[in-house]
C-alpha cells in the first residue's frame, strides 16, 4: 500500500528509472497529490466501516470469533486474487481497474447499507463484504504501481511519507467517525463509505499522468509468420504480440514473476520479512483491542483509542522523510525495530482504554517510520513492469500471515486471556530486530551499490 535525497544517502537500491518528463512535471506534481488525496479518502471510508463491521456482527448476536473468522476469510481473499489481479495492472490496465474496482465496491457497500435497514441475515452481510473486499483487492492490486510514476526514485521517500499520512490521517478520522456513525444508524457508516469509494474513482480519473506501463506493439508490416513468444513475466501482452489467446499457463507464468523478483531481490525479501511479520502481530493487537474496548458496546472509546494511535502515527509520518535523510534507511530501520517491542511489551500490564491508546501510540508513532523505508526501497528496487506484480507478492504474504490473526484474537478474548497476544506480540518484534540488526545494514548497502552501479544508465524501459 511514497523531501528527495539520493538513493546513496538513504540506502535506497535497485535500477535508477527515469522520473517524470520535465515537461509535465508540474503536471505529475499535482498528480501526486491526487493521488495522495484519493489514498486519504479510501483509507477514512475503510477505517471507518472496518471498525463498524465487527460491531455489527457482534449486534446481530454472532460472537467475536465469527467477527474474527470473517476478517481472516476477507485476508485470504487478497492473498488468493491480489497477484492474479496485478497482471492486467501491469498489463496497460492500471487506470481502468483502479476506476471500475472503486465504483463496484462502492455498489457492494451501498447494498449493504440498504440491507442494514433491516436485520440482514449473516450470508446476506459476509456476501457483500466479501464483494467489497474482492474490488477492494483489485483496486489495490493496481494502485501500488501507480506511484513509480508520478514520482522519481529520490522522490520516493517523501512520495511514500505523503501516502504514509493519508493512511494516518484516516486512521485519526475513521474509527471515530465509524463509531460515531454507527450509533446514529447502522447503515449510515457504510453509506459513508460507498461515497469514499465514488470519490475515489473519481479522483482516479482526475489524474492526467499515464499511469500505465506502454505494452510493446509489433512494428507494422507484412510478415510470414507470426512473432515469437515473449518471454514469460517480461511485462509485454502476449495477446498483442501473437494474436492468440493466453492460456492459464501463461497467466499463471506471468503472475509468478512478482514471486521471482521478490525471491531474487535481497532487499525485497527483508520487506517480505518484515511486512509479513509485523503485519501479522498488528493485525492480532488491533483486533484484540477492538474485542476488548467494543464488546460491551464501547464503540466510540474504541474508535478514539484507535484514533488517538493514528495521531501519533501522524506525526511519524511527518517526520519520516527527514529522518530517513538525516539517519539513512539502515540505520533508521534498525533502531525503530530495537523500539517496536517496548510499547508492546506496555500492553500486558495495560487496563482500560488510557493504557491501550498509550501503548498504541508507541506502536503508531514508530510503525510509519519503518513503513516509509520499506516502501522506498521496495519501489526503487522493482523493475517498473512488475510493480503491481511485485507488490501483489509482497501484499499477499503479509495478508497470508494477518489471516489467521483476527480469529486468533476473537478466541483469546472469549477464553479471556488478554496478555497472550501482547507477550507473542512482542516475542515477535524483538526476533524481527535481531533479525534487522543482522541482515539490514548489510542489504542495504548492497542495493545502494547496485543503484550507482546502473546510475545514469536506466533499466531499460521507456
Amino acid at each position: 500500500m511514497r523531501d528527495g535525497h539520493s538513493p546513496s544517502a538513504g540506502g535506497l537500491g535497485g535500477p535508477k528509472r527515469p522520473g517524470p518528463p520535465v515537461g509535465p512535471l508540474a503536471r505529475a506534481h499535482r498528480d501526486l497529490r491526487i493521488l495522495w488525496w484519493v489514498n486519504a479518502v479510501d483509507g477514512l471510508g475503510s477505517q471507518a466501516s472496518g471498525l463498524v463491521l465487527p460491531l455489527l456482527l457482534l449486534e446481530l448476536g454472532h460472537g467475536p470469533g465469527t467477527a474474527g473468522s470473517l476478517a481472516g476469510v476477507a485476508a485470504l481473499t487478497g492473498v488468493v486474487l491480489g497477484p492474479l489481479l496485478a497482471i492486467p495492472a501491469d498489463r496497460g490496465r492500471r487506470r481502468r481497474l483502479m476506476t471500475w474496482s472503486a465504483a463496484l465496491a462502492a455498489l457492494a457497500t451501498g447494498a449493504l447499507a440498504l440491507a442494514c435497514l433491516g436485520r440482514p441475515a449473516l450470508w446476506v452481510v459476509v456476501s457483500l463484504a466479501l464483494a467489497e473486499r474482492l474490488c477492494a483487492v483489485a483496486y489495490e492490486a493496481a494502485s501500488r504501481g501507480a506511484l513509480v510514476h508520478l514520482a522519481a526514485v529520490e522522490e520516493l521517500p517523501r512520495a511514500a511519507a505523503g501516502m504514509q499520512m493519508g493512511d494516518q490521517v484516516s486512521l485519526i478520522a475513521g474509527p471515530a467517525l465509524g463509531g460515531a456513525l454507527f450509533q446514529l444508524a447502522r447503515p449510515v457508516p457504510f453509506l459513508a463509505d460507498a461515497l469514499t469509494y465514488m470519490a475515489v474513482a473519481l479522483g482516479v480519473r482526475a489524474v492526467r499522468t499515464p499511469l500505465d506501463t506502454p505494452v510493446p506493439v509489433p512494428a507494422p508490416g507484412p510478415v510470414s509468420v507470426p512473432p515469437p513468444r515473449a518471454p514469460s513475466g517480461t511485462g509485454t501482452d502476449a495477446d498483442a504480440d501473437t494474436g492468440r489467446r493466453a492460456t492459464w499457463t501463461d497467466r499463471l507464468g506471468t503472475a509468478r514473476a512478482g514471486v521471482v523478483t521478490v525471491a531474487a531481490s535481497p532487499v525485497l525479501r527483508l520487506v517480505l520479512v518484515w511486512t509479513s511479520t509485523a503485519g501479522g502481530a498488528l493485525t492480532l493487537l488491533f483486533y484484540t483491542a477492538l474485542f476488548r474496548l467494543g464488546g460491551d458496546a464501547r464503540s466510540a472509546a474504541a474508535g478514539l483509542v484507535l484514533a488517538a494511535a493514528g495521531a501519533a502515527g501522524l506525526v511519524g509520518s511527518l517526520v519520516a522523510a527527514p529522518v530517513v535523510r538525516r539517519l539513512g534507511a539502515a540505520r533508521l530501520l534498525t533502531l525503530a525495530a530495537w523500539l517496536l517491542p517496548i510499547p508492546c511489551a506496555s500492553l500486558v500490564w495495560a487496563h482500560g482504554a488510557i493504557g491501550w491508546g498509550a501503548a498504541f501510540a508507541g506502536l503508531s508513532l514508530l510503525v510509519p517510520l519503518i513503513t516509509v523505508v520499506l516502501s522506498s526501497v521496495a519501489v526503487a528496487c522493482t523493475p517498473v513492469a512488475l510493480q503491481s506484480r511485485t507488490a501483489s507478492v509482497l501484499g499477499s504474504a503479509s495478508a497470508l500471515a494477518a489471516a489467521s490473526a483476527p480469529a486468533l484474537a476473537g478466541f483469546l478474548v472469549t477464553a479471556g486471556n488478554l496478555r497472550t497476544p501482547a507477550l507473542l506480540c512482542t516475542a515477535l518484534f524483538a526476533a524481527l530486530a535481531v533479525y534487522t540488526q543482522l541482515r539490514a545494514p548489510a542489504v542495504l548497502r548492497a542495493g545502494a551499490a547496485a543503484a550507482h552501479t546502473t546510475a545514469g544508465t536506466g533499466d531499460g524501459r521507456g
